[in-house]
């Protein structure tokens, strides 16, 4: 797609943080982020949404949901586990999907949210 910007960014035409990149995904940091940690795990494929998906993206997703821990954990905010379903860290993974979903760029995307929650403790 020519006008789309994660497009432009996977094609080096718009620069970006990058983290990870290979020959599916490119990982970067969200310009507006809503966390210390924010990524973005973008397919080079163009995908408009995840609702669009098929069986034949199944290793692709597959591939950024394996990822999203690897890199929250590099970045700093890995969960690490007690082994009894407790444990200390941790990140969101969202897909936005559709208008209604917050959907703001229609190019398949995985937001990895990591950090010190500052609401943790309040009630």
């Amino acid at each position: 797609m020519t006008d789309c910007i994660f497009c432009k960014i996977a094609a080096k035409q718009i620069p970006s943080k990058t983290v990870y990149e290979d020959d599916d995904v490119i990982v970067f940091h969200d310009i507006n982020p809503a966390a210390p940690v924010h990524l973005l795990i973008v397919p080079k494929l163009h995908v408009p949404s995840l609702a669009e998906c098929s069986d034949q993206h199944q290793a692709l997703l597959g591939k950024m949901m394996l990822l999203a821990p690897k890199l929250a954990a590099e970045q700093g905010c890995g969960y690490v586990t007690n082994g009894d379903g407790t444990g200390s860290g941790g990140f969101k993974t969202l897909f936005n999907t559709g208008p209604d979903g917050g959907q703001e760029v229609y190019h398949l995307h995985l937001h990895v949210i990591g950090g010190p929650r500052p609401w943790r403790g309040q009630r």
